[in-house]
């Protein structure tokens, strides 16, 4: 018997003791997951941490690692968990700064996943502008990784999507849920899970956040299971689930 729409549980990436409680003995079909980027502490010249000024006070500040090294080892401590309650065919979609690719992919490849499939980026709209002409100074991108590079896919596959344009809160849903800082719209979501994840495909997000992805996933009709560290986000991301499947999506 599966998993129920959706599980979550808050709990730690690095311990295997979160993926039992949200999978039991079930192997996840997908991996999708946007874990903390390889964002490194900001010093002064003296080496004492910059104070976050402004809005940023108010919010949580996103993680960050003393070195590159760090995140590695960060790395290393929990995607050859999770990859181990997949399934053997699941593909990695991992989202990743420039900093980060490096140790997803050396990790990846260590655990089993030595194709990268590709890179699919997502073009962040900042400035609404009227007419053809928009403003995208900023991107981010998901790294889609599989244990083996697939046949020739023939000319009808070559649509597969590795790009969209959305801004960060298309649809509104960051507002309504916390405005996570690492929050993904449903537009940058939905070209992923459905190319990677068929419909009724269990899938696994160790970094739930405020639940972009999980509620993507749901909306879609895959299956989800989600962990998330903090309290407050796991809340937040159970209440947004619970909130889409009152609905009826």
């Amino acid at each position: 018997m599966g998993l129920p729409t959706f599980r979550c549980a808050c709990a730690d990436a690095t311990q295997d003791d979160g993926y039992r409680a949200v999978l039991g003995d079930e192997r996840a079909d997908a991996l999708v997951t946007d874990p903390p980027y390889c964002l490194l502490t900001r010093r002064r010249k003296g080496g004492d941490p910059r104070d976050p000024k402004g809005k940023k006070v108010e919010r949580e500040p996103a993680v960050r690692f003393e070195s590159v090294r760090e995140y590695r080892a960060f790395t290393e401590a929990w995607l050859p968990k999770a990859v181990s309650h997949l399934a053997p065919e699941a593909p990695l979609v991992l989202w990743t700064n420039f900093l980060g690719k490096e140790p997803l992919l050396a990790t990846a490849r260590a655990a089993g996943y030595p194709h990268l499939e590709g890179e699919f980026v997502w073009a962040k709209r900042t400035t609404e502008r009227e007419g053809n002409e928009q403003l995208l100074r900023v991107y981010e991108v998901a790294l889609v990784l599989l244990r083996r590079a697939p046949p020739k896919r023939p000319p009808s596959a070559l649509a597969v999507p590795w790009a969209v344009v959305a801004a960060y809160d298309d649809d509104g849903e960051a507002a309504r849920y916390g405005a996570h800082p690492h929050h993904k719209p449903f537009g940058a979501l939905e070209p992923l899970l459905r190319t990677w994840a068929p419909a009724g495909a269990l899938v696994l997000d160790p970094f739930g956040g405020s639940g972009s992805i999980p509620a993507a996933a749901v909306r879609l009709g895959r299956r989800v299971a989600c962990l998330e560290l903090v309290p407050e986000w796991a809340e937040r991301t159970l209440a947004r689930l619970e909130a889409l499947a009152g609905a009826g999506q």
